[in-house]
């Protein structure tokens, strides 16, 4: 650091500031930065210590959040909210790639159309974990506690669902659809050689998944003789899939309420809000200093940076 900014440094604001430009770019990228703009020189070693101090108080806010029952937000009675859930993975230096689970809470109402082809969500919520479900699931509930209409999508991970069964069971819940499409092309895949044949089936099967018609693709897959080995394990587990998940597979009744059918919302959230910046060429994080990193980019991207300014302050 540069000799006569020591003070200025230490200052809140500079704190603020370094924790900002850390959580948006690698540490040594954030350095060249700040010198750029405020002609400060500050070592890459300083803001990566300053972003894993405050990135870890934001994790005792919300274990405090937990064990208290405090609301991190606030949600309207009168309005549904999107609760999706996913995971994303990172290299870890403990334990290699590691899943990165996501939750994005939005209200339809911060749904908008922006051209026919293309919707935008104006606000969100984040919550992400580097851990275990259970440890992911207990923050989600600080947030999801708070909200009366839930609407839950997700893919077949059935720990998402067993939790929604078990804690949210009025929960209206929905199996994204291009995540059972896909479980179809890949039993087909094995089912078809013709190709155009192939794609006739899919798409044939894909109309009726979006028309609520999805016992009869399961009768029409047990009818159906399995063309060897590989592919009749394939249609007794994609029978048992869509078997489970039945319930939440009603794609044109759910459309004709205008709900969202897809998860394509937190797969996007994955790649700006981690990936980003976590995930780029090279990067190997401690399990412990990832959390810390993406704590500040979930405030970043939640629009609660007012939380890292209210904590330094707080600490003056």
């Amino acid at each position: 650091m540069a000799q006569g900014a020591k003070d200025f440094f230490f200052g809140n604001y500079m704190k603020e500031l370094l924790c900002l430009v850390g959580q948006q770019l690698v540490f040594e990228e954030a350095s060249e930065m700040i010198h750029q703009l405020i002609g400060i020189t500050v070592n890459a070693k300083q803001i990566e210590r300053l972003c894993h101090h405050y990135g870890e108080k934001l994790e005792e806010q919300q274990q405090e959040q937990i064990n208290t029952g405090e609301s991190p937000a606030t949600y309207s009675n009168d309005q549904c909210y999107y609760i999706m859930l996913d995971g994303g993975m990172l290299l870890t230096r403990e334990q290699g790639w590691k899943e990165m689970k996501l939750c994005r809470i939005f209200s339809a109402k911060e749904v908008v159309q922006v051209s026919k082809d293309r919707r935008e969500i104006l606000q969100s919520n984040y919550i992400g974990h580097l851990g275990t479900h259970k440890d992911f699931l207990a923050k989600v509930e600080t947030h999801s506690e708070g909200i009366k209409h839930k609407i839950i999508v997700a893919d077949g991970a059935s720990w998402i669902w067993n939790w929604a069964d078990d804690v949210y069971p009025e929960s209206i819940q929905i199996l994204d659809f291009y995540h059972a499409k896909e479980h179809l092309c890949d039993f087909a895949e094995l089912q078809f050689k013709d190709e155009q044949q192939r794609k006739q089936w899919i798409d044939h099967q894909s109309l009726r998944l979006l028309n609520d018609q999805i016992g009869q693709v399961i009768d029409d897959l047990t009818a159906m003789k399995s063309c060897g080995t590989k592919a009749r394990k394939a249609k007794t587990a994609l029978i048992r899939y869509y078997q489970h998940n039945c319930k939440r597979m009603k794609y044109r009744t759910f459309k004709e309420k205008g709900w969202l059918i897809g998860s394509g919302a937190i797969e996007a959230a994955h790649r700006h809000v981690i990936q980003q910046r976590m995930k780029l060429s090279g990067q190997r994080w401690t399990i412990k200093g990832a959390q810390q990193v993406a704590n500040l980019r979930l405030a970043y991207k939640s629009n609660q940076w007012f939380k890292i300014h209210e904590i330094i302050n707080n600490a003056a």
